[in-house]
């Protein structure tokens, strides 16, 4: 048989399929029960080498397998609070396997007679969840930035005429948290609104936005000859996971006719939780939201839900002002995915979203966010009973900022994070608030505990006492 045929057989697919589920099995079993590092760190220029060496290598496919996952970190391990990044689902990984095997496009119908019912269903059920009623409609993206990207060419295409005259007569720009995703502005340089036009809201003590200064800002950037069309809040900051209320953004949009986009994606998926919800307050009424479903939602990367109040405005992100206002004689066609979205050959992604859905009910997504939320709430509890840390914040979501009491705070924390990165026994990050360094944990993992919380305090004590000894 040829090597290209070779490929093809379906009978070495099962063979190697079935050992490399018994390998899978088993290195979630062990990562699940921290069995193993969650990181192998390695100097970059190393694992280029170490991958040239074993490409050179007579090595078999499962072998090859087994060294990726080696190599990777590990969010399946309890002690993974890093980025924001969900601990998957292991059932949902067999819908990545269905698509990437079919390979169906979906940008039109027949090329996803399956995906794109289901992309209907999934954002359907975010829609409902968010409080939208039956007039609105979404779809889904690869990816938070293309969302955002997506909704405010979206918010653009309907507050201004740029669409037919362009914008060198005019200066537009946005409004948005001085602590909003980096995604937020690089959505509007690549609008060209450039850097006067990313007009940035100052926030308070919890890092949310000031309401009171938006009418202030607004007055500014109109002084300043620039067109504000949207304002974004976020639904959580990145950095801090703090929630600007929608409801006064909301109040102040419409006041001065601008759109409002809710950047939900991260902590948006609290629109499942009775708990949270009020967090999300008065979400039902922003013109555009949309939520990262591989961020707290158990579902592979990358799928994100781009949702419209009005599904009229589905349409226009691609289409001239006048065209997409379609009458009731006309056919909705969300089945044509590729009139929405920036992919024509897009994944499948709402399969795995909706394998979730149909073995464990949406209910499960409230019991995620819950747990997530309640858990980073014991950490920051625990952090606060220990007179050796100091949290930034309360956490109103599942990201907790900290860092150790120390003479040298910034260089101390920072070295403890890079030791951590290098040992490999858990995988925090960093951020910077008001100029100074804190660790930054993320709860993305349900198997997360109170006991993993207290060893990565020690492991911190630990090796903030061994830096104390060597420089003495």
């Amino acid at each position: 048989m040829s090597k290209l045929l070779d490929l093809y057989n379906p009978d070495q697919f099962e063979s190697i399929g079935k050992e490399l589920i018994t390998f899978l099995s088993d290195y979630l079993r062990k990562a699940t029960a921290d069995k193993i590092p969650v990181n192998n760190y390695k100097d970059p220029e190393l694992a280029l080498s170490s991958w040239k060496e074993f490409m050179k290598k007579d090595a078999s496919l499962i072998d090859y397998f087994k060294k990726v996952i080696e190599d990777s970190i590990h969010l399946h391990n309890p002690n993974y609070m890093g980025h924001q990044v969900s601990a998957p689902a292991p059932l949902a990984a067999f819908g990545g396997l269905i698509s990437d095997l079919l390979n169906n496009g979906m940008a039109v119908y027949e090329m996803g007679g399956a995906s794109n019912p289901l992309e209907k269903m999934a954002t359907d059920l975010i829609c409902q969840a968010a409080g939208y009623d039956e007039n609105s409609a979404g779809f889904m993206t690869s990816g938070g930035t293309l969302a955002n990207l997506t909704a405010l060419i979206t918010a653009r295409s309907v507050k201004t005429n740029v669409w037919d005259e362009g914008n060198s007569n005019q200066k537009l720009g946005i409004m948005v948290s001085e602590q909003a995703h980096y995604s937020v502005d690089r959505a509007a340089r690549i609008m060209g609104l450039g850097s006067e036009g990313i007009i940035k809201l100052p926030v308070g003590d919890d890092y949310s936005v000031l309401a009171q200064k938006l009418t202030e800002k607004l007055e500014e950037a109109e002084a300043n000859g620039i067109h504000v069309f949207a304002i974004v809040s976020s639904s959580c900051s990145t950095s801090t996971g703090s929630y600007d209320e929608i409801e006064a953004f909301k109040e102040f949009a419409q006041m001065n006719n601008i759109w409002l986009h809710v950047d939900g994606a991260h902590g948006g998926s609290a629109i499942f939780s009775k708990k949270y919800k009020h967090l999300l307050k008065g979400v039902e009424k922003a013109d555009s939201f949309i939520v990262d479903c591989h961020k707290m939602m158990m579902t592979p990367t990358l799928c994100t839900a781009v949702l419209y109040k009005n599904r009229a405005h589905t349409l226009a992100t691609f289409r001239q002002k006048a065209e997409y206002l379609f009458d009731e004689s006309e056919q909705y066609d969300w089945h044509n995915s590729g009139k929405r979205t920036f992919e024509c050959t897009k994944l499948m992604m709402s399969i795995k979203m909706m394998a979730i859905v149909r073995h464990s009910g949406a209910e499960v997504f409230e019991e995620l966010v819950d747990t997530l939320y309640d858990n980073a709430a014991k950490f920051a509890q625990i952090i606060d009973d220990d007179p050796m840390f100091e949290l930034a914040l309360q956490p109103q979501a599942n990201i907790i900022c900290f860092r150790l009491i120390t003479d040298s705070p910034d260089e101390v924390n920072s070295r403890i994070r890079q030791k951590i990165l290098e040992e490999g026994k858990f995988y925090i990050v960093q951020t910077i608030l008001n100029g100074h360094v804190y660790l930054r944990t993320s709860i993305m993992n349900p198997l997360t505990t109170e006991h993993h919380f207290h060893n990565l305090l020690k492991e911190i004590k630990r090796i903030s006492y061994i830096q104390i000894q060597q420089t003495m």
